[in-house]
């Protein structure tokens, strides 16, 4: 990208200063967790893993758009990112991976990864695939009904969208025209099986139309081209102009999960070449070079966010494990 090109990008978005080099911390923060997590689980101390490392810039670009507390967010797994932009600290997001009593996300119900957090309107989701989308779906008709100021968004994989909820909420949402975005975050994988096996489009945000969305297709590793096409999402949803499907085109750096070895189905040439679509290392280089972030200052956020892991870390696992007599508290029976 030219050096014009460039600038124009970065000064367009509408963004200030401190605003892009908050999201970069952001970014920055959501990969030292998602590293420490691995490591946890490497040592026997968190025992499942599901990472977002490599579209921490579809879902931080996202986040920029909406209202915390006020929107709402649906996430899947792999959102760690767009929920530290929504408010989630990593103490919190800790509290799960130990599965501490005073887990935010779930009071240690869930796995890691079943974000949560009431505050922040951040609506836990359970494992099966693509429920998210019907309840994101359901929350987005009930602000419309009340004639409130909210959009409701949620996400998943391109995988994901083989499944009959997902096809039932975007059908809804498109019925209804409602206030809904839905991001899928497409890796090229569903687990093991690439993009090719799972669609028949280059895209999913073709299918859009079908459902009566408006679709738009965007590279997820450009963080600012992301919070563009996300911000005529939310403007088109507050309008009541209606939803919106976006394809965000990501990397998936690391396996499905830590129960999956992606060297078995993924060449190594095509492995090696993820390193050179770091989101991260993208908005890094654009921020130094339009002279909003130096050097001293990367280096601070670095050094901040790793001691703000190495601390969750430290204090959530001294925190006081749930109460058993607890277990079967907001079930239904």
């Amino acid at each position: 990208m030219s050096e014009t090109v460039r600038q124009t990008q970065l000064r367009s978005a509408g963004l200030a200063d401190e605003q892009l080099v908050t999201m970069y911390g952001q970014m920055v923060l959501a990969r030292a967790i998602d590293r420490r997590m691995w490591v946890l689980n490497r040592q026997g101390k968190a025992p499942f893993v599901i990472s977002g490392q490599g579209h921490e810039a579809a879902q931080v670009g996202a986040a920029a758009a909406l209202r915390p507390g006020v929107d709402w967010l649906v996430p899947y797994y792999r959102d760690l990112a767009f929920c530290i932009a929504m408010g989630m600290t990593a103490l919190d997001f800790m509290y799960s991976v130990f599965a501490r009593r005073a887990d935010p996300n779930s009071g240690a119900r869930q796995m890691p990864s079943h974000f949560g957090l009431k505050n922040s309107r951040i609506v836990t989701s359970s494992s099966p695939v693509a429920t998210q989308i019907i309840h994101a779906a359901g929350i987005a008709y009930a602000s419309k009904v009340r004639r409130l100021d909210e959009v409701a968004v949620t996400c998943i994989g391109e995988g994901g969208t083989s499944k009959g909820d997902w096809h039932e909420g975007l059908n809804f949402a498109g019925v209804h025209r409602l206030p809904f975005i839905c991001i899928v975050q497409d890796n090229d994988y569903a687990i093991s099986v690439p993009h090719r096996l799972q669609m028949g489009v280059d895209s999913v945000a073709k299918r859009a139309e079908g459902y009566g969305l408006a679709g738009e297709a965007v590279d997820g590793g450009d963080v600012l081209a992301v919070h563009a096409v996300m911000k005529r999402a939310v403007e088109r949803a507050r309008s009541g102009g209606g939803g919106t499907l976006i394809a965000a085109k990501v990397a998936r750096f690391t396996s499905h999960s830590s129960d999956d070895d992606q060297r078995r189905y993924r060449p190594q040439e095509e492995l090696e070449s993820l390193l050179r679509r770091d989101p991260i290392e993208r908005f890094r280089t654009q921020l130094l070079d339009e002279g909003v972030l130096d050097e001293a200052a990367d280096e601070r956020i670095q050094q901040e966010a790793t001691s703000e892991v190495n601390a969750a870390v430290q204090a959530a696992e001294s925190a006081e494990p749930p109460d058993p007599s607890d277990a079967t508290k907001g079930v239904f029976g």
